[in-house]
């Protein structure tokens, strides 16, 4: 019989189909821990099962403050992703149970796809593409025409942690000036990085670029509506890399249609996949891709190898290494994870 009990709901999320928990097991099999997954279409099903859990693999579903309030042992509730809005953190905070995430695995996959996303809506690409497409060759050369060069161009980061940093770096080869705006980052640590730190609105009203990176947070809900798109260059364009519900879509659409904005390259949208009679599918202005600004060979070993490490850590009394709830530690009797070094050894 198993050690430790690790519940995870069935189904996979932003995993590779047949993948198993090969990699997760790596860290925790040496603590005779077993990962059993767990159906359960509500919540009070899914805590039938999932009561006795020592940890929780949360992936796939909504962990609520009810399912949390009925976990009876769990002393984590770890993530495979960056964000953590899946799982209820104030729920898990009151209750003293850590919950851990991986803020630092796939940061430059993002970026990429951030400075992707940046240049082929700046230079239109999908229309180029459909242009040749269709045969109607000559017209891109005009319409391209119309639009400035990307050197000289300002670019406005909103928020300001790893994945906007390291958008910065790729960004400053290309010429650009940089602003960026976040309240929880302080001024000079912003202008060290080479970046302009500015206000939100001042951001909004210099910037060529706008490249959302704020994290779904209740703060963050519907951060940009209505007012700030208005405040928006009519040739700017949007790009976000973050999360949906940041951003207030029904008024990016206006925005859109109405000419307030130029064009906007989106990862993440409020609701995906998007209803079919989403008009964003429609609009020549707009490059989509499905939330998949993370994915590359790399994400699946890495980020499954840091859950199955993160759980292992709590589970054999010691802190984790990356916990979005830290205040939760100092009174969990955890100690304190100490990297490998030559000179002290492992965890000394």
């Amino acid at each position: 019989m198993a050690k430790f009990k690790v519940v995870t709901p069935s189904g996979a999320s932003f995993s590779v189909p047949g993948a198993g928990y090969k990699l997760e097991m790596e860290a925790l099999a040496p603590l005779e821990a077993e990962i059993v997954e767990v159906a359960g279409k509500t919540d009070d099903d899914f805590v039938k099962d999932a009561r006795d859990a020592d940890a929780l693999y949360a992936k796939g579903r909504r962990i609520s403050k009810r399912i949390i309030d009925s976990l009876d042992r769990c002393k984590v509730i770890a993530l495979g992703s960056v964000g953590v809005d899946s799982v209820d953190v104030a729920a898990a905070t009151a209750r003293g149970i850590p919950v851990t995430n991986v803020p630092d695995t796939f940061i430059e996959e993002v970026a990429d796809h951030a400075m992707m996303l940046i240049l082929a809506t700046f230079r239109r690409v999908t229309t180029m593409d459909r242009l040749v497409r269709e045969g109607r060759w000559a017209e891109g050369r005009p319409l391209l025409s119309q639009f400035p060069r990307l050197m000289g161009q300002t670019l406005g980061l909103i928020a300001f942690g790893h994945v906007a940093r390291a958008v910065a770096v790729r960004a400053r080869a290309f010429g650009v000036h940089i602003l960026a705006y976040d309240p929880y980052v302080e001024e000079l640590v912003v202008s060290q990085h080479g970046v302009e730190p500015v206000n939100l609105t001042e951001l909004l009203q210099r910037s060529d670029i706008v490249s959302m990176h704020a994290p779904s947070t209740a703060d963050a809900h519907h951060m940009l509506t209505e007012h700030h798109f208005r405040l928006m260059k009519p040739e700017a364009i949007f790009i976000s890399t973050g999360r949906g519900p940041t951003t207030d879509e029904p008024a990016l659409i206006k925005a859109l249609k109405e000419g307030w904005i130029a064009a906007a390259g989106l990862d993440v949208l409020e609701q995906e996949p998007p209803d079919a009679n989403n008009p964003l599918l429609k609009m020549d202005n707009v490059i989509l891709t499905p939330h998949v600004a993370s994915a590359s060979a790399r994400f699946d070993p890495v980020r499954k190898r840091r859950v199955g490490q993160e759980i292992a850590l709590v589970l054999n009394g010691r802190w984790p290494r990356s916990c979005v709830n830290p205040s939760v530690l100092e009174k969990s009797g955890l100690v304190r994870w100490q990297p490998y070094s030559m000179e002290r050894g492992p965890g000394a």
